[in-house]
């Protein structure tokens, strides 16, 4: 039989193969695709030069459609250009024994394969991040094996110098996620009402999802060691918990960091935040309203909030999808984070009936909240918002959402000092500049009265100062006391100063979102910045001597969208590069003397089924969750994407039926 590493490591080139020159192959149950040698100097210019020489048939009577079931051909528009050694090349063959023969090459000897190792990759969260990292670095890998083989080297370049030796002969990447469910934030946190952005879940699955040549490769019962690389996903694993760090890092040569800053928030550090029912983190409140299975809690909190006369409704009242709560919000923090949970707010069930919130959130929301305050201290110019989460704002009243929002002209005006109309002008200044016209011109227009059921107001230079008690429970917010500021200093420099000049608002329910913070795992305090709330590193790689990188909002702060994740990504991947080439690393073919365990994906797997109360989630039974969750009978209207499972027992019973 033959063995994987010796056709791991043949020459094989990126390729195209048509479907019917596959599915002709593979319609004989004893025939094989495999990869064979390209023309070694010049690339035929026409299918019949490529089918003559492959097959060394030298009629030229050449049929495409009789002869491409034996050869596949790139196409020659794309040898004209040049670009043939960007394509794979596979043949059908009867046996082994032909594919051997073919390439006049004998199976090499257990001492040869065991000289080519695979990389060995473990990704802590499955996070945008986590994904990026996966398939950037893979991506790096694959390239660098094909270079060594001179596969991806110009051929007729004879005075070029040959490519650098490279010892791994594949990689493999395992993924580990806490919840059984991945994607990170772009399950859990972007809003439901953004659809656009929670598509990336697509391109990530597809890491996952074979192409359509190796599934056909597979129905020949050819393993995935075979390929250059592999991915596969742990769920449902807390490194720090199920597994110690130290542990993943003596089974993998390559251990990355990508969970994220999740775990904590920034706070205000004023009276009554930590003391008062009410006072919510707008981390937990975005996570409770995307279904997270770990912040069900949250719901009666904000329901009491909304709510707290509802035991005093009707029951018609109560069922009412467009019952407008009475209550006030303050959001504290101008990120689009704090735009977005106004946004969630002002909207309600009828605005998200078609997303995936869940129903039970879509109960405690209703008909949306009469009033939300978006507070923050510094002005207009200084806002870490993007324009497209204020224009959504200012189309609420026109999209039908029966909600007004508005802008004070004095706070525009007192934010624009001489230094903020330099920051306008400056280098990085046209994104601000359009936030600017929009706002302004959303002052100008607003009605000083609003006929609207609903209200959003965007503040700026307000400074809570403190969180006070309500009249009618003194264990409950009541009203934030803030202070007007006033903005001092150089461009990109400016502080806000108090004024003494103070304004109450009243709130039943306040959100803080001034930024989230990262936790270290269990045994890495000291690898740990707590200033910055990040894994200290030099460019993606953990300070000291060891195997781990870094990649994402642990590794730079949360900052950023989705995409910020992929440049990141890349810049860890070349570290990782690096430090496989600097020869820091010895690869991890056998276990060591004192481990019971296997190295890699089968020394993981063996460990945590050793581990008692670790219920590991693979692909296949997550795949299993989301067609439970997309099940059109879970569904309340045909738009909607999923019904999310809301608990983990729940998932991991679904992931159990797994046949």
């Amino acid at each position: 039989m033959l063995q994987p590493r010796w056709l791991a490591s043949h020459d094989v080139r990126a390729m195209v193969i048509t479907k019917r020159a596959l599915t002709s192959c593979v319609s004989n149950q004893n025939s094989l695709w495999a990869p064979i040698e390209l023309h070694s100097k010049q690339p035929p210019q026409r299918p019949s030069q490529c089918h003559r020489r492959c097959t060394g048939n030298t009629s030229r009577d050449y049929s495409p459609k009789r002869d491409h079931h034996c050869t596949i051909y790139t196409p020659s528009s794309m040898l004209a250009r040049g670009s043939y050694n960007n394509f794979k090349h596979f043949k059908c063959f009867s046996s082994t024994a032909d594919i051997i023969a073919s390439n006049n090459k004998e199976e090499p000897t257990n001492s040869a394969r065991e000289n080519a190792p695979r990389l060995s990759v473990a990704i802590v969260g499955a996070g945008p991040s986590g994904f990026y990292a996966a398939k950037y670095l893979t991506s790096s890998v694959v390239k660098r094996i094909q270079s060594a083989a001179g596969i991806t080297a110009a051929v007729d370049d004879e005075k070029k110098s040959p490519p650098p030796p490279f010892c791994w002969s594949g990689i493999d990447v395992d993924i580990v996620e806490r919840l059984p469910t991945p994607y990170g934030l772009v399950r859990y946190g972007v809003a439901p009402d953004h659809p656009e952005v929670k598509n990336v879940e697509n391109d990530f699955a597809s890491l996952f999802q074979n192409t359509e040549v190796d599934n056909i490769i597979s129905k020949n019962h050819i393993p995935d060691e075979l390929r250059s690389s592999s991915l596969s996903y742990f769920g449902n694993v807390d490194v720090g918990k199920d597994i110690s760090l130290s542990h993943l890092q003596s089974f993998y040569d390559i251990v990355i960091l990508a969970y994220g800053c999740q775990a904590a928030d920034r706070q205000l550090g004023i009276p009554g935040e930590d003391s008062l029912e009410g006072v919510l983190s707008a981390r937990k409140f975005v996570a409770w309203y995307n279904g997270h299975p770990e912040f069900a809690h949250i719901g009666p909190i904000v329901k009491r909030c909304l709510w707290p006369s509802s035991q005093d409704d009707s029951e018609e009242e109560l069922s009412s999808d467009k019952k407008v709560s009475p209550a006030r919000v303050v959001v504290i923090g101008q990120g689009n984070v704090a735009l977005d949970v106004a946004r969630i707010l002002a909207k309600g069930k009828p605005g998200l009936i078609d997303t995936d919130t869940p129903n039970s959130v879509l109960q405690v929301l209703r008909g949306g909240v009469s009033h939300v305050s978006v507070v923050g201290r510094r002005g207009h110019v200084q806002g870490a918002f993007t324009i497209k989460e204020i224009r959504e704002l200012t189309k609420l009243k026109k999209e039908g959402h029966d909600a007004t929002f508005s802008v004070r002209k004095e706070e525009l005006d007192l934010g624009m000092t001489e230094s903020s109309v330099a920051e306008l002008k400056g280098p990085s200044g046209r994104p601000k500049t359009r936030i600017d016209k929009l706002l302004q011109e959303s002052a100008i227009s607003g009605d000083s009265e609003s006929d609207t059921s609903k209200q959003v107001d965007l503040r700026f230079l307000m400074s809570p100062i403190r969180l006070e008690p309500s009249d009618s429970n003194s264990e409950r917010v009541g009203q934030v006391v803030c202070e007007r500021t006033k903005l001092e200093g150089e461009p990109f420099h400016q502080k806000p100063l108090r004024t003494n000049e103070t304004e109450t608002m009243p709130a039943d329910l306040v959100l803080v979102s001034i930024g989230y913070r990262g936790m270290p795992l269990e045994g890495m305090d000291d690898l740990f910045d707590k200033q910055k709330g990040i894994v200290a590193n030099d460019h993606g790689k953990v300070a000291g001597e060891n195997n781990m990188f870094v990649a994402g909002w642990i590794k730079r702060g949360p900052t950023g969208i989705v995409g910020t994740n992929i440049m990141c990504a890349k810049e860890t991947a070349s570290s990782v590069m690096k430090f496989i080439d600097s020869e820091s690393i010895q690869p991890l073919n056998t276990p060591q003397d004192d481990s019971k365990f296997s190295k890699g994906r089968v020394g993981l797997t063996d460990f945590l089924q050793r581990e008692e109360g670790v219920e590991a989630i693979n692909w296949p039974q997550f795949m299993k969750i989301e067609a439970a969750e997309t099940d059109r009978s879970r569904l309340r209207t045909d738009a909607q994407p999923r019904e999310k499972l809301l608990s983990v027992d729940e998932m991991l019973n679904v992931a159990s039926h797994l046949k």
